[in-house]
């Protein structure tokens, strides 16, 4: 278990693009919460619309650094990381609005105990009256969703050990982060949370999800059909990347399948294209990948059975249509599961 700290201080990296007069909000709320020992750290995504300029303005403290082109963002938030001096490294999305007491609620369980290595905030959405995330939830084809979306706030219960943690507000220990290599900066957008939460648990880590800390996320799913290419893409530079390779082995089939339902449902959606460049993405970025998971599989402290407790046969996501709503679907999916499960823990290690 990570030692705990005593009276920690935090340095906040938000990640902006073209935010406008969006950020002020969020800017507005975290300066008047942060202490004379945290940080804030802004890494401008060259913008060039006047966003860096309002950054400033809403946050005379911070350190704002304008990058030269917009590498994305995880590359931002590893930039930004290497600045940060803290203990404590959370990155905040810039449309996210924390609440009051989130400050330290966010840093609190770097002193109680609890455990974890990387944790999330209880993120909102509509002025705090929904759930956007109580914690993100892994399928075992890697296809990742907001635990809770959509659910009334006051009914919202946290994951007791999340599948991911959310990068709308994610925390995370500084010698952790920087250990695993931080965010895998090639993702460019999407899903580079749910990457760098299961090499956290391939590593031996825990995730949680710090309940008392709330942000409220302006979130939409639908941001058009060029975000299914960096999903899928990212999905399974994932798979490749972090999963255990006796997982994979028992999993070939079920990713066979999904991937010849995703392209009858990417046709269906207007977004096969993007689904096509997807495959050519990964092809192209094979060999690195690869490499990539070297090492990142020399950092496992957990076996391919306990990676995969975390994971889930369920669809039960908003976000999947049909899918989620098919008993039968359902069913066959939980049977596989449990035979993958079972023969995972036959093989393993003495």
């Amino acid at each position: 278990m990570p030692a705990p700290f005593q009276n920690p201080s935090v340095s906040v990296v938000i990640v902006t693009y073209r935010q406008g007069e969006g950020v002020r909000a969020a800017l507005e709320a975290l300066t008047g919460q942060l202490r004379e020992d945290d940080e804030l750290i802004v890494i401008d995504n060259a913008s060039g619309d006047g966003t860096m300029e309002i950054a400033e303005a809403a946050a005379p403290g911070a350190r704002v650094v304008p990058s030269p082109e917009n590498e994305g963002f995880p590359a931002a938030c590893n930039r930004g990381a290497t600045r940060a001096f803290s203990d404590l490294i959370v990155f905040l999305n810039p449309d996210a609005v924390v609440a009051e007491g989130w400050r330290e609620a966010i840093a609190a369980p770097l002193t109680d105990g609890s455990g974890w290595d990387a944790w999330q905030a209880l993120v909102t959405a509509k002025d705090g009256s929904l759930t956007n995330t109580r914690g993100g939830v892994v399928h075992f084809t890697g296809i990742a969703w907001a635990g809770g979306a959509g659910e009334p706030i006051g009914g919202a219960s946290v994951l007791r050990e999340p599948g991911f943690v959310s990068g709308a507000c994610l925390a995370i220990r500084r010698s952790e982060f920087e250990r695993l290599g931080g965010f895998a900066g090639e993702f460019f957008l999407y899903h580079e949370d749910v990457d760098l939460s299961l090499r956290v648990r391939l590593a031996g880590g825990k995730l949680g999800v710090a309940a008392a800390a709330r942000a409220d996320h302006d979130y939409e799913f639908d941001k058009g059909s060029a975000k299914w290419r960096y999903l899928e893409r990212n999905r399974w530079a994932t798979l490749i990347r972090v999963f255990p390779a006796p997982l994979l082995a028992l999993l070939a089939p079920a990713l066979l399948a999904t991937e010849l339902a995703l392209f009858l449902v990417a046709a269906a959606g207007g977004w096969l294209p993007q689904k096509i460049a997807a495959w050519g993405d990964v092809r192209r970025s094979a060999r690195r990948l690869v490499r990539e998971r070297r090492g990142i599989q020399a950092t496992a402290q957990i076996g391919a059975d306990e990676f995969a407790a975390a994971l889930t046969p369920s669809l039960g996501s908003q976000y999947l249509g049909r899918a989620s709503r098919s008993r039968v679907l359902g069913g066959l999916l939980g049977a596989y599961w449990g035979l993958v499960l079972r023969l995972l823990r036959i093989r393993r290690p003495a």
